[in-house]
């Protein structure tokens, strides 16, 4: 009996790690094989520029070891996450279009044209000033603030650029990058001053757009009702998280001796793992999506030049037939339904007016949408204002049908 006890308890140690992998196998196959690839690509790519760049670990810090794996992990998950964005059947034909107008036509006119949406929207954002200076500012300062500290501290990290002294002359200093010199500046100059505190002024820049952001959202109960804590606040939070502790490390060494600095860096660092893990998941990466809006304006600049979509009730044109033809096409490949017949204001009235004949009907009638929809085998086209607002006033009490305005919702 004990034998036989043994033999089982044998038998299921040994099937335990075959049903860990079983469970494994499917979650593995659930990942996009596209997105698996281009995060694969684009993590090696970095690891091998690292090396490269650094002069084969050279110029590496390896206590900046913890900021390198956060890295690669937060490139191959934001190339997964952005390879099947781009597979979404609306964002492929934005894409497609986009590439498609470009090179349509006057080619350069084209580019010129893109190359100033692009300072409009992504340099200057001016999109954003159109709504309120404030939001502008906001926006600007933790767009640019972000991107600076970002353009300093990777390539810090990463060992491609680094300061050195000049052996003949110690008082100036040399900029490396990938081992190559490319500046040089006095160690008591302005320049100096400047390079040296560039983190410093990306982390007043942040401080001041998440500060008034985290006043707009939270400063009325109305607006802190519409916030998501995960979506919304956190993402302030973190950038708040590393631009006070970034300025605490210049505050500790200058002004403090150093003291405290072993614990303010490590804080630091983990905010800053924390930052590079949320950036894939979060709101973040609307970074990586944004350029590609400029699609979008090419595409809504084709739109205007292209014939308009007639609705089929009230006859008046409400959209580009581009539009209207490409909708159609991605709504059937999605699998959804959507009557592109009718303009907004139409489709507005028709819902009116189903609302009205359901409350006319009750619960146990059939749907008013129903009703208005069902026509006679042969009924070509749809049915006409008049004739929808006869329906209506035979089939529901005058108190009900003036909800519905007689130009329609």
């Amino acid at each position: 009996m004990f034998l036989r006890h043994r033999h089982a308890c044998e038998i299921e140690d040994d099937s335990a790690p075959e049903l860990g992998d079983r469970a494994m196998i499917p979650a593995l196959r659930s990942m996009d094989r596209k997105g698996t690839v281009a995060g694969l690509a684009v993590m090696l790519l970095l690891a091998g520029g690292i090396v490269l760049g650094s002069r084969n670990l050279r110029h590496y810090d390896p206590i900046l070891l913890t900021y390198t794996f956060g890295t690669l992990f937060a490139a191959f998950a934001v190339a997964y996450r952005y390879a099947v964005w781009l597979q979404r059947p609306p964002t492929a034909l934005y894409m497609r279009r986009g590439w498609e107008f470009v090179r349509r036509g006057n080619v350069l006119g084209n580019l010129r044209f893109a190359a100033r949406a692009a300072y409009e929207n992504l340099l200057a954002q001016r999109f954003i000033r159109k709504r309120s200076f404030v939001r502008w500012l906001i926006h600007f300062s933790i767009a640019w603030g972000t991107l600076l500290a970002l353009a300093v501290t990777f390539p810090l990290v990463f060992g491609w650029l680094h300061f050195a002294s000049d052996p003949d002359r110690p008082e100036i200093y040399r900029v490396l990058l990938f081992g190559l010199q490319i500046a040089q500046f006095n160690a008591h100059s302005i320049g100096r001053f400047v390079i040296f505190n560039l983190l410093n002024v990306s982390a007043v820049m942040v401080i001041v757009g998440a500060g008034l952001s985290l006043h707009r959202r939270l400063g009325t109960k109305g607006s802190a009702a519409r916030q998501q804590f995960g979506n919304d606040i956190v993402p302030l939070l973190l950038l708040l998280a590393i631009s006070v502790t970034g300025l605490l490390l210049t505050f500790s060494m200058h002004a403090l001796g150093g003291a405290g600095y072993p614990v303010l860096s490590l804080v630091h660092a983990v905010t800053v793992s924390a930052t590079l893990l949320y950036i894939p998941f979060g709101k973040f990466f609307h970074i990586f999506q944004r350029p590609a809006h400029l699609a979008v304006i090419l595409y809504r600049r084709e739109g205007q030049a292209t014939p308009k979509a007639v609705c089929g009730r009230c006859g008046t044109p409400f959209a580009s037939a581009l539009q209207v033809t490409d909708l159609a096409r991605v709504l059937e490949e999605t699998g959804f339904r959507l009557n592109l017949e009718l303009c907004p204001a139409c489709k507005r009235r028709q819902l009116g007016l189903a609302q009205a004949v359901a409350l006319r009907q009750g619960p146990a009638g059939p749907s008013g949408l129903a009703l208005l929809e069902a026509r006679p085998p042969g009924a070509g086209s749809l049915p006409t204002a008049s004739a929808e607002r006869g329906t209506l006033e035979s089939e529901v009490p005058r108190s009900v049908c003036s909800m519905v305005p007689r130009d329609g919702i």
